[in-house]
């Protein structure tokens, strides 16, 4: 049916067009920005478990993990100064998300995935020839401000090219990349951990380079969005570029529908202020609440200190990386099974499912160790014991892996109307690195003092985010960005926050609450 749309069963418009290779290739391309979060959240903690980096910068944390091994165990790596290496580029990425929003939306969003992939290029260069603790920060700052430009811009990117009916498979590679640049990371921790000489540690913070000039190269071969264009003022370019990417004439009803929805943003001149308004509430608790709850899985506490945690648990440095390894490939496979059942199956049930599966593991690794370990934090345990711990965090790490590590980017970034879209990016992004600065520089001294119980304590943390998803995020697969506001004025809670008179999208009216849509 020429100009017309097409009923959708989740509540939104399917508006005509299929994935071309066109957008399917940019995509991908796009999605490597995700590289460089992934590999900074690999590399980190496999360098600071190798003992001539420790040796050389941290001389107290490798005296003290050389000390009798009938110590507490748990305490060995309690050090701030090197939690400070570590946790440092999450405090950068979180102030650099605030102007990343400003210039994903003045010059779009391709140019802050560039300057984000640049500055990222510089930090590598900076880490891979430090000279001592203060180099290394800088060099960490600058990954950081990297990070911040890449996580704001790529997810929104994503979401924006995708056609609605496979926004989340496409959105899903950025966490894809990201898994695939923990599991590289992994990898180079554990070849270059056995270099003699004792320098792999400046080879695997320098090969960072690898993945900034990807993204940096990448992102010039990038056309600009549709949305992105129309509210810059290129309404031409916008029209044909959503005609490229839909592969079809038939593009009406959602240009119509990304023209209302620009129109709308042009007159908010303030959205850092617009944001806080009644309309946009759902929105804007999904902006911070997800963020904080991804974080406070305790995933982090596997990715970035998985060696040291293993090592903690009397594996041997080398053994520890593979752990590490084992791991990084669990979560590459499951965050592809995400990929192609997020769009069929949904987002609700991969959170609910994910979070059931999180809990129990995470009780059972905290009980295999409060066995062994107790509260005294010595002992010896057997390779079979230890593989056990292993096994059941891998089913940790799956069920993080195609629940709240995509996702947790997925939803917001598919949530915001263009008026406060970069603003509301930039809120998930700086809570999600505020949260993430908050665990890394937290959790050696909370290994230290609540030992075992640290598992239990995410495990509660588990607890209430499933609850709070259950209750108060509906469905949103299937339905057009533009659109996501009737999804919102149909929730049981968020619903009382919509005005009637707040909903029009493209032909969309509402009567008595009820949405309806003249072109039908």
């Amino acid at each position: 049916m020429a100009g017309g749309v097409i009923v959708n069963t989740a509540g939104g418009k399917e508006y005509p067009g299929k994935l071309t290779l066109f957008v399917f290739m940019t995509c991908i391309v796009a999605a490597t920005g995700g590289l460089i979060f992934g590999y900074d959240l690999g590399i980190s903690g496999g360098v600071i478990a190798m003992d001539p980096f420790l040796k050389k910068f941290f001389p107290d944390v490798y005296r003290k993990e050389k000390e009798d091994k009938n110590t507490n165990q748990y305490c060995n790596f309690d050090s701030q100064l090197l939690t400070t290496f570590t946790s440092s580029l999450y405090l950068a990425a979180l102030v650099a998300s605030f102007f990343a929003a400003t210039a994903t939306r003045m010059f779009g969003r391709k140019w802050s995935m560039f300057g984000g992939g640049l500055v990222f290029l510089v930090g590598a260069a900076l880490n891979g020839s430090a000279k001592d603790v203060a180099m290394l920060i800088i060099g960490r700052i600058l990954l950081g401000i990297g990070v911040g430009f890449a996580n704001q811009s790529v997810p929104v990117y994503l979401s924006e090219m995708a056609p609605a009916r496979l926004r989340g498979m496409l959105n899903m590679c950025f966490q894809l990349m990201i898994t695939i640049g923990i599991l590289c990371a992994n990898l180079i921790n554990y070849g270059t951990d056995k270099i003699k000489a004792g320098y792999g540690w400046r080879i695997s913070l320098a090969l960072a380079a690898v993945p900034a000039a990807i993204i940096t190269i990448g992102s010039l071969f990038l056309p600009d969005t549709p949305n992105s264009l129309i509210d810059r003022g290129h309404d031409e370019a916008a029209h044909e570029m959503l005609r490229k990417i839909r592969g079809t004439d038939d593009i009406s009803d959602e240009y119509n529908d990304l023209v209302a929805a620009s129109q709308e943003s042009k007159q908010i001149k303030h959205p850092w202020a617009n944001i806080l308004r009644r309309k946009y509430r759902a929105q804007l608790t999904m902006a911070i609440m997800i963020p904080f709850f991804q974080q406070l899985t305790g995933i982090n506490v596997i990715t970035f200190y998985a060696p040291i945690l293993f090592k903690t648990l009397g594996f041997g440095s080398n053994a520890s990386l593979m752990s590490a390894v084992i791991t990084g490939l669990v979560n590459v496979f499951a965050t592809l099974v995400s990929i192609f059942t997020v769009d069929k199956l949904g987002r609700r049930k991969l959170f609910l499912q994910g979070g059931a599966q999180m809990l129990i593991s995470q009780i059972l690794v905290g009980t295999l160790i409060a066995i062994k370990f107790g509260t005294s934090g010595v002992a010896n345990i057997h390779k079979v014991y230890a593989a056990f711990i292993v096994f059941f965090i891998c089913i940790y790490v799956a069920g993080f892996a195609w629940s709240w590590g995509p996702l947790g980017w997925l939803v917001p970034s598919e949530i915001f109307p263009l008026e406060i879209r970069s603003a509301g990016q930039s809120i998930n992004v700086s809570v999600n690195m505020l949260f993430t600065f908050a665990i890394a520089q937290a959790f050696l001294a909370m290994l230290c003092h609540l030992k075992f119980g640290l598992f239990y304590f995410f495990a509660g943390w588990v607890v209430i985010m499933t609850i709070f998803i259950a209750f108060f995020l509906p469905e949103t697969k299937n339905v057009p960005i533009e659109e996501m506001v009737l999804v919102w004025k149909g929730h049981w809670f968020w619903g009382k926050y919509i005005a009637d008179e707040d909903v029009h999208v493209g032909r969309v009216e509402m009567s008595n609450g009820k949405a309806k849509d003249s072109a039908i």
